[in-house]
């Protein structure tokens, strides 16, 4: 309620403000205090916070959850821009706020609903021509942190698009820069390929236990991890999970594995890395993003109108028929792979348009306005 106040007409005299977004989630309560649901929750959250495409921030809170503000700017090291005359947030029950000028506001300390939005609003317009004050500046490509994901693969998925995303990571590791292959349980069946290209003994151990965690995660709930394929992908001409991840895996490229990271963890090594996720694409992204992800690089084969705020996500379509049919929400043809061009040549070129994405032209999905509701925190843990 708060952000729908901040429309392009709210925002008219803020030209470097690209908008104002909630990032609404639906835990916090029900949970055991510092427990594991907790941490990751924190992780999250205060990682989106930090996030350098984000110029500003307030915190609300209903004021008795478990997951107090107070806890959440503590554990995460949260600092604000300096607001005139300091924040002065409610704290919430059991929590405190040792950064003032972090605007905390708890629903229950305000008064209700209308006054916590009037008072958060009050707070955003403080921080616009602050933030607004801000300006882009050109640096290096060893800047750039890449998340690669995949949504509705298909069968050309680990001939085309995965692929060339892979020859573009190879590119950015070249130029300093960090990629990031995520969604753990499709690595599943190809974890051989990446354990052989770790830096050291202990990087490759660490992507083993993530996935022996996976095998015993789905056990306690009757499942198997290998329970994959979906239908979607099974109709678009995967077959096994072995097949999926076998393709899945070449997003990464071929450079060495620098590092594995839990969920949401802050990514701080060069090169190429793993970060643990579930396949479940608002998850996934949602947990790179927290992690420091800076530009999202999506590949899909049966189609995804995936965005997620505030970084970009630059679609990349794994056959022609599906670039032409959804040229709306598709920003790269990966399908020219199987028509007579090199996967090579289609990877310079897109790691050519990410570089033009991270300079600002915008995305299909940017265009489109997706992302507001994409924020999908993975918390693992009992609900209580």
């Amino acid at each position: 309620m708060i952000a729908q106040k901040f429309d392009a007409q709210a925002l008219a005299a803020f030209p470097n403000v690209d908008g104002v977004v909630a990032f609404k989630h639906d835990a916090g309560c029900a949970m055991a205090y510092d427990g594991s649901r907790h941490r990751m929750l924190a992780r999250v959250l205060g990682g989106v916070a930090k996030h350098p495409n984000i110029g500003g921030f307030i915190l609300v809170g209903l004021g008795c959850e478990q997951g107090t503000l107070g806890h959440l700017v503590q554990s995460q090291g949260l600092h604000q821009i300096q607001l005139p005359g300091g924040a002065n947030g409610h704290h919430g029950n059991n929590g405190s706020n040792p950064n003032n000028s972090i605007p905390i506001l708890s629903i229950q300390d305000e008064g209700g609903t209308r006054k916590t939005v009037e008072r958060g609003a009050e707070f955003v317009r403080q921080l616009l021509p602050r933030v607004n004050a801000a300006r882009r500046t050109t640096v290096s490509a060893s800047r750039l942190i890449l998340g690669t994901n995949c949504g509705g693969s298909d069968g050309y998925s680990g001939i085309t698009a995965n692929p060339v995303l892979g020859c573009a990571s190879d590119i950015i590791v070249a130029c300093g820069g960090t990629t990031v292959l995520a969604e753990t349980s499709e690595i599943y069946g190809a974890e051989q390929l990446l354990t052989r290209r770790s830096r050291t003994p202990a990087v490759a151990h660490k992507l083993l236990e993530r996935i022996e965690w996976w095998k015993w995660y789905c056990s306690i709930f009757g499942e198997e991890l290998d329970n994959n394929p979906s239908v979607g992908n099974k109709a678009g001409g995967l077959t096994t999970i072995t097949e999926k991840s076998l393709g899945a895996v070449a997003k990464g490229g071929h450079t060495a594995l620098e590092a594995v990271y839990e969920y949401g963890e802050p990514i701080t090594a060069k090169g190429f890395v793993v970060m643990d996720s579930p396949g479940y694409d608002p998850a996934s992204v949602t947990g790179l993003i927290a992690s420091g992800v800076n530009l999202v690089a999506f590949t899909t084969g049966r189609g995804s109108c995936f965005g997620c705020k505030p970084v970009p996500s630059l679609k990349i379509a794994s056959n022609s028929a599906l670039f032409n049919r959804m040229r709306d929400d598709m920003d790269f043809n990966a399908g020219e792979a199987v028509e007579g061009r090199s996967v090579e040549q289609l990877g310079h070129e897109l790691f050519l348009q990410l570089l033009k994405v991270a300079s600002g032209e915008k995305t299909r999905s940017e265009e489109l306005g997706i992302g507001d509701d994409e924020f999908v925190p993975w918390t693992v843990g009992p609900v209580l």
